[in-house]
Order: C-alpha cells, then structure tokens, then sequence
C-alpha cells in the first residue's frame, strides 16, 4: 500500500475511533439517558449474562454505583433483574425488549447510512473492508484489554 494510501486509512481509522464516544453521547442524548447508562446498555445487550458486579468491573464502576445505575434503569423499564438460569441464588440483568427497540430506532439513521455506504462497495472491496475492520477491531480490543505497564 503506498504511504499516502496508508496514512489516509489510518487518518480516518483515526477519526472514526475517535468518534465513537459522541456518537455514545449522541445515543444518551436520544434517549435521555446519561453515556454511562447508555454503556451499561451496550454492555447487556452484548448477549453475556451479567451480574450487577460483573457490569460495574465492565464499566470501571464501583458495585454501589452499578446498583444505582441499575436501579435506575429498571426504575425505566430498560432492565429488568431475572433470577439466573443455573444459580437460583445469583441476579442476572436483561435489557428489556422495549429499551432494544428505541436503541435500535435512535441508531436507524446511523445504521442505515452506513448500509448504505457498504452497498456501494464492490464484493472484492467489500471483503477487504470486512477483513480489515475484523483484524482493526481484533487489535483495539486487545489494546484496551492490555495492563497499563507498571513503570
């Protein structure tokens, strides 16, 4: 790839990372929510069953501000707290399908512009885009999984 090519991509890879928290804020505002509820929802609309404490450690929370933020989302009708399948004794948190819904409807014009844009690529682009955004997001996650070094 020639070096103007590749400082281009990394320039938008740039920008487009850097987005990502006002588009969070943009969604908080779109719900009426504040950005750390609207994580908490990313979080539990993930698929993994989680605990209060489990959502605290995934949002750097402490636990007695993730019973609040918890309290407050079910006080809303966006979670809801089931007992868990397999541990009678353990809470399991679960979005409700109504809080799905408006998320869904708040990002439509965000999903459906990029839809948009990814139908105009061409199949042989299209899968080199596919891979490099897999392998991209691949290493972002292993960044913000890393230890900061102890120095």
């Amino acid at each position: 790839m020639e070096d103007s090519v590749a400082f281009r991509v990394n320039l938008a890879l740039r920008d487009l990372l850097a987005l990502a928290h006002d588009v969070q804020l943009a969604l908080a505002r779109r719900l009426s929510l504040g950005a750390t509820d609207v994580q908490a929802l990313q979080h539990l609309a993930a698929g993994t069953p989680m605990g209060t404490v489990d959502l605290a450690h995934a949002l750097k929370i402490r636990s007695a501000s993730a019973t609040v933020l918890v309290d407050r989302l079910e006080a809303a009708g966006h979670v809801r707290r089931d007992r868990h399948p397999s541990d009678g004794r353990r809470v399991t948190l679960v979005i409700a399908d109504a809080a799905r819904t408006e998320v869904r409807a708040a990002l439509a014009p965000l999903v459906d512009a990029v839809t948009r844009l990814t139908a105009e690529l061409e199949p042989g682009q299209a899968e080199v885009v596919a891979k490099f955004l897999g392998d991209t997001t691949e290493v972002v996650r292993a960044y913000a999984a890393e230890p900061p070094e102890s120095g």
